[in-house]
C-alpha cells in the first residue's frame, strides 16, 4: 500500500498546489511567498488524502 499512496501523492499534490496556483492568481495575489505557499500547502494536504485514497483502493486492509 505504501507504493500506491507514493504514487496516488504525485498525482494528488500536483493537482492541489495547481489549483491553490490557480486560486492565488485569480485573486490577485501573484507574489512568490504567496504562490509558494500555495504549492507548500498542495504538498502537504496531499499525504493524508493520497493515504485515505489508497486505503480504500486496496480495500481498507493495511
Amino acid at each position: 500500500m505504501l507504493w500506491l499512496t507514493i504514487i496516488l501523492h504525485i498525482f494528488i499534490g500536483s493537482t492541489l498546489a495547481g489549483v491553490g496556483i490557480v486560486f492565488a492568481l485569480v485573486s490577485g495575489h501573484a507574489g512568490g511567498w504567496v504562490l509558494g505557499g500555495a504549492v507548500l500547502a498542495g504538498f502537504v494536504l496531499a499525504f493524508p488524502l493520497a493515504w485515505v485514497v489508497a486505503r480504500a483502493m486496496s480495500g481498507g486492509d493495511g
